[in-house]
């Protein structure tokens, strides 16, 4: 017995013999790499049997962990805790899981196979007989969810845990509303969801993990945070950030005026993507607009760039406007739209902004919102959170990735305990805990919900072992536009978007420096890991200054 703790001392493992090879019945007591000694046993069954020290009393009451989303970072959530042997109910909006991904199926991730996966759904996956793809491939979105999250959540310890078409409109503690406080731990919390039939049903849980991300909550296009007076009644003229402007969406487009509005690398990429539907489809024609008077930023350095393949999609985009396939209206900040009387004649929507020569009118058939995402909170109001006011971040986590100061590499590893609200057994996870922050990466949401599974299951030494082996030069940034989307542009690099994950894979040796599919350096980056003890402001070089305070403004570009 532990004189401290009063728990019981580890047991010894058959394989103490070997020295660290195991404790407790498995290999890396404790750590990221942990697996049972016994095959036929769970980790968490084997460190129980063994009275290991690290593990307490993880399901009082017998009700489950809910899942909120059935993403990467929501099946990954899942996997942790069927390893630890936990009861679970995964509840995804969409119809089937990666849902959200499937709506950008046609976007190339910019990050390589042996970034896009979690630990436990591997270790779930191979014994299927499940292989990872090609590591330095990068798939697209459609290839993540039919050869990653399909098969993940097919595997007997998900299958019939996950509901699709079930969406949550709120959490809550059930019997107390946000305001209660005498008794409110002892209650569980409570997660109301809608099935595909509408039916509403209530759903007692111990935990409540939400990573239910950001897609579909787009931000508006007028400015200062609000919609433009006339935004909604256009709304049919208005499309999301990643429309698939050359495949799915081609009639939409072909033939027509679209106005683009955003100045990040989704917008770069939905822009050449629509140069180079012009070039075959008469009468499509492209207009630009952004709230700033430069784009120095999205054109980055050209050649000089610090990560290639984003000064090759900035080098082609300043192309592209010189040469008049783009017209890109600088200083335009939109301030409202009207429908025309006509509706089927060209330019339905006219978009008015303010300019430093007074109003103007951009008439456009289609316009393209590719302005960021924000979270759904709506759903949060009877749960306390504790949100930073600026990012809409729990506050603990804010810190660490504003985007005033921060890029996705500079993010430090972070685990349950900067994730943790006021709430007891809450949690925002994935893309959802980054609030209005654009610097989230997917290998990150794996390391979140494992260590918020390990405090979950009464495992805190694991928990706070928060680690990230992540390239040296992790951006932000997936690569939309690429080789075999635009077919001319066989010998350019492809571009960026707004989705985050980790560094991508070089260009094979045979190919030009600026052939490949990256956001990053062309020279393979070596493994960095970062634990929680960290230095602050430690992370990863993304080719620029950190953040919108290393923005500058230059009027010739």
């Amino acid at each position: 017995m532990n004189d401290e703790t009063g728990r019981p001392e580890p047991a010894a493992s058959p394989n103490a013999s070997t020295g660290a090879s195991s404790c407790c019945g498995v290999s890396a007591c404790c750590a990221e790499a942990e697996q049972s000694v016994n095959p036929d046993v769970t980790v968490q069954q084997a460190k129980t049997d063994a009275g290991c020290g690290c593990v307490e009393d993880g399901n009082p009451g017998g009700l489950p962990v809910v899942v909120i989303g059935a993403g990467p970072v929501g099946l990954a959530a899942a996997a942790h805790i069927a390893e630890r042997d936990q009861d679970f109910l995964v509840v995804e909006a969409g119809g089937e899981v990666g849902a959200a991904i499937s709506e950008w199926g046609h976007v190339r991730l910019f990050s390589p196979w042996r970034y896009d996966t979690d630990a436990a759904a591997r270790r779930l996956l191979e014994p299927t007989g499940w292989r990872l793809p090609d590591p330095e491939a990068l798939p697209t979105g459609a290839e993540l969810v039919r050869d990653y999250l399909a098969p993940l959540a097919a595997v007997p310890a998900l299958a019939d845990r996950i509901r699709t078409g079930t969406r949550v409109v709120a959490v809550t503690r059930q019997g107390a509303d946000v305001t209660r406080t005498v008794g409110r731990e002892e209650r569980p919390l409570l997660v109301r969801a809608v099935g595909p039939d509408g039916a509403v049903e209530d759903i007692a849980a111990r935990a409540v993990i939400d990573a239910s991300g950001t897609w579909g909550r787009g931000n508006p296009l007028g400015h200062s945070g609000l919609p433009a007076p006339g935004e909604d009644q256009a709304a049919d003229h208005i499309t999301g950030p990643l429309p698939d402007v050359l495949g799915r969406d081609r009639v939409r487009f072909a033939g027509r005026h679209t106005l683009v509005v955003g100045m990040g690398h989704s917008a770069a990429n939905t822009l050449l993507a629509l140069a180079e539907l012009a070039k075959n489809e008469q009468g499509t024609r492209v207009t630009w607009a952004v709230r700033g008077a430069s784009v120095a930023r999205l054109y980055g350095g050209g050649d000089a760039d610090g990560l290639p393949a984003r000064g090759a999609l900035g080098t082609r985009l300043k192309a592209a406007v010189d040469n008049g396939e783009i017209d890109l209206v600088r200083s335009f900040t939109i301030t409202g739209l009207a429908m025309r009387d006509d509706r089927a004649s060209a330019g339905a929507v006219q978009v008015t902004g303010q300019t430093p020569d007074g109003a103007r009118v951009l008439p456009a058939d289609i316009v393209v919102a590719a302005t960021g995402f924000r979270p759904d909170l709506d759903m949060l109001r009877e749960v306390r959170v504790e949100l930073d006011p600026a990012t809409e971040a729990p506050v603990k986590l804010a810190p660490m990735i504003d985007p005033n100061f921060h890029s996705c590499g500079t993010v430090p590893p972070h685990g349950e305990r900067d994730l943790a609200h006021p709430e007891p057994g809450f949690y925002l996870a994935g893309m959802k805990s980054y609030g209005r922050a654009p610097t989230f990466l997917m290998a990150t949401g794996y390391e979140q919900v494992r260590s918020i599974v390990a405090a979950l299951a009464g495992d805190r030494e694991a928990a706070d072992s928060v680690q990230l082996d992540l390239p040296e030069t992790g951006v932000c940034s997936t690569n939309l536009v690429t080789e075999d989307l635009l077919p001319a542009a066989a010998d350019q690099d492809g571009g960026c978007g707004t989705s985050c994950s980790t560094d991508a894979t070089p260009a094979p040796a045979a190919q030009s420096e600026s052939v490949g599919g990256s956001c990053c350096g062309p020279t393979a980056p070596e493994p960095v890991s970062i634990g929680i003890g960290a230095p602050a402001g430690l992370g990863f070089a993304t080719g620029r200054v950190h953040g919108y305070s290393g923005e500058s403004e230059h009027g010739d570009a």
